[in-house]
């Protein structure tokens, strides 16, 4: 016997058949969802947004050290490049009306964490008061070979 025909049979099927939604089928409405460009930071490399502002969140895709003029990496120590990183966040999140004061959490991504204190005295000089929440990892490796990168989350 079939579930279905288990539940029908249990009397616990009978009247919710027909009111169960599949999973993943939402209904549509506006989301607020608002997409943030600035021309400030880099064009992203890829099919996603440099941020993406919901109510009063505001999402920003990793930045790497890619000047927002030339398109291409800041060849450089991990301190020039984290500088450059935080640039980029800095140009999308007044783009959408903020400032380094409304984040409330990154994600750190580095090449080396060996580098970890060379690049928390960069990000440190961009928070002086009320630093966010942060997680920094190592990873294999970065688009276009970056030393760093860096995501965060704003309110406002």
């Amino acid at each position: 016997m079939k579930l279905s025909s288990a539940l029908i049979a249990a009397g616990l099927f009978s009247s919710l058949a027909f009111s169960v939604l599949p999973v993943g089928i939402a209904k549509s409405q506006d989301t607020g969802k608002r997409v943030i460009l600035s021309p400030n930071a880099p064009n992203p490399i890829g099919p996603y947004s440099q941020g993406v502002k919901v109510g009063n969140l505001l999402f920003l895709s990793g930045q790497a050290a890619i000047s927002p003029t030339t398109n291409q990496l800041i060849a450089g120590s991990v301190e020039e490049q984290t500088k450059q990183v935080m640039e980029n966040l800095n140009a999308v999140l007044r783009a959408a009306g903020m400032s380094m004061e409304n984040v409330v959490s990154t994600t750190v991504y580095m090449k080396d964490v060996n580098d970890f204190g060379k690049m928390n005295a960069v990000y440190g000089s961009y928070f002086k008061v009320s630093p966010p929440a942060r997680a920094t990892v190592e990873v294999a490796r970065l688009p276009r070979d970056a030393l760093v990168s860096i995501s965060a989350i704003a309110v406002k």
